[in-house]
């Protein structure tokens, strides 16, 4: 989730403006604007809460035509599922039963050996920050099954993954990540209460809100469970988060209970557990980036504090924020693994976030096609892109080659299987790449030297005219400088990356593969767009 040089993609800088999607065709609006030819063919369901109770509701498709979605559709939310965690979790608290100082290792089994660091222990508040330091999976796990990756994972099999765990840094230094730690502590919760997780969540979360139509396992009747799709818009199988495992993002949800979600982050549905979710939006401090309460993200939003979390699975992406301040609270629900969910979901709760755009199909340019041709090593594997008529090939050693077609976020990507290939600008002018597949992210590395065009030395005078603070998103900045003839750029709460120049004011970090782009206005530096891993964030200069 997060990034060397990026802390942590939530949304593109602010710069634009629009009005507020209010009513239910106001909001269909928007989201034909956005999805409207859209290579993933993604389905989208979404709502708008507003001051005073009233909801705006849409049904979109990327394809047009009738929606496949609609009020009766469970979608994956993935780990929007963590901050439902995290209101069992402050039920406890309330009762007394345990703290945020509590000492996680409490929790667990006796014979789970939960690592420490020089003799700080794990607590409880690191846990829901995601400053355990605990790493993003269990040592040692190996799915058996790429498309449903958890589903043989046992719960027993989790806490003896302990033994194998090693604590790099204090806990509550730096923020890491990390669905293992949730894992530990949704099955803890079931053990705490004597019961199973669906069954807690049910009666403690879904029932006091009315939710209904929300499930881990068990569907109630009369609801639907939407298939979920790949990027490249192929169906691909549910997600399984095994019994007391699935507060890491187990549920399922219709739009009509996310609502009620939403409404009650709001206090705008009464119920008998206010007081634990008005808990979860406190700040938890740690002292490290994002800021965050139980399992929100607290995100700076045009002056104001906004609550959210984003959620993906295989095939699903969702978006829950609210604005406390605002009283408006939005719900994102896409029936494929697509990207923007966040970039759409903030624009809704505050208009001066960009929208985001569809990646529709288009053609490569042909110097970088010539550019991308050559040998590379990734994981160890030798792949080869080589070219077909106008178009790139990837062959991976052993494997199949596949023709690759190109879209509008600059990205190359194959319809036989969900993954697609982002061009990497070197500092020698020449390109490397990025592979992205079943949620990870690979840097391939070319084999021998390509000759690119000579690399610009820009002189200390035209580096500084670079130099400035550049908002990337809400909380998170790019500070450019330079220093002895060289170009830095410090993302907040992060130390300075060298950067080279690739060309007329396009600079890049080889060691982090990210490409920043300057932009100018009557000739001065007036924006950036930072390239990292796929994603393309743009700062105005401060």
């Amino acid at each position: 989730m997060h990034l060397r040089l990026l802390a942590i993609a939530v949304i593109s800088a602010l710069s634009t403006h629009s009005t507020f999607a209010t009513t239910d065709a106001e909001l269909r609006s928007v989201l034909e604007k956005r999805f409207a030819g859209d290579r993933s063919g993604v389905c989208v369901a979404a709502a708008v809460v507003g001051d005073g109770g009233g909801v705006a509701r849409a049904f979109v498709c990327a394809g047009g035509g009738k929606p496949r979605v609609d009020a009766t559709s469970a979608f994956e939310i993935g780990s929007i599922t963590k901050t439902m965690n995290g209101t069992l979790l402050a039920q406890f608290i309330l009762a007394g039963k345990v703290s945020l100082d509590t000492p996680f290792a409490d929790l667990l089994p006796k014979d789970a050996k939960l690592p420490v660091f020089d003799g700080k222990p794990i607590l409880v508040r690191h846990v829901v920050t995601h400053t355990s330091g605990l790493p993003g999976l269990p040592p040692g796990f190996a799915p058996t099954d790429l498309s449903d990756p958890y589903a043989s994972l046992t719960e027993a099999a989790l806490f003896a993954s302990l033994a194998g765990a090693k604590l790099e840094r204090a806990p509550g230094a730096a923020f890491e990540y990390s669905n293992y730690a949730t894992m530990l502590l949704s099955a803890s919760l079931a053990r705490m209460a004597g019961t199973d997780y669906e069954t807690l969540l049910r009666e403690r979360v879904f029932a006091p809100l009315a939710m209904r139509q929300s499930y881990i396992g068990k569907r109630p009747d009369g609801v639907r469970a939407t298939a979920g799709h790949m990027s490249n818009g192929g169906e691909t199988p549910p997600w399984t988060l095994p019994g007391n495992l699935a507060g890491v993002g187990g549920v399922r949800a219709t739009l009509g209970d996310m609502v009620n979600y939403v409404q009650a982050q709001l206090a705008a549905r009464d119920s008998t557990i206010a007081d634990a979710i008005a808990l979860t939006h406190v700040e938890v401090k740690t002292g490290a980036q994002p800021t965050m309460g139980i399992n929100w993200i607290l995100t700076p939003l045009a002056g104001r504090t906004v609550l959210m979390h984003d959620g993906g699975t295989g095939g699903f992406a969702s978006f829950a924020g609210f604005d406390p301040e605002r009283r408006r609270g939005v719900v994102v629900l896409a029936d494929a693994a697509i990207d923007g969910v966040n970039e759409l979901g903030l624009h809704l709760i505050d208009a001066s976030t960009p929208l985001g755009t569809p990646r529709t199909v288009t053609k490569p340019d042909p110097k970088l096609v010539d550019a991308l041709v050559g040998d590379y090593t990734m994981a160890g594997m030798k792949v080869s892109l080589t070219k077909r008529g106008d178009a790139l090939v990837v062959q991976a050693q052993g494997q199949p080659a596949f023709v690759l077609s190109h879209d509008s976020a600059g990205d190359f990507f194959t319809t036989e299987f969900d993954a697609r290939l982002s061009p990497i600008r070197k500092a020698d002018g020449g390109y490397g790449f990025a592979w992205h597949q079943l949620g990870g992210t690979q840097v391939a590395q070319r084999v021998g030297a390509v000759a690119g065009k000579p690399a610009v030395v820009p002189t200390p005078e035209q580096l500084a005219a670079y130099a400035g603070e550049y908002p990337l998103v809400p909380g998170f900045a790019l500070t450019v400088f330079e220093k002895d003839g060289k170009l830095y750029v410090q993302g907040t709460g992060q130390p300075p990356i060298e950067v080279a120049a690739a060309g007329d004011d396009v600079f890049v970090a080889d060691a982090v593969g990210a490409q920043l782009r300057f932009e100018r206005r009557e000739g001065k530096v007036a924006a950036v767009t930072l390239e990292q891993n796929g994603q393309k964030l743009r700062g105005e200069r401060r």
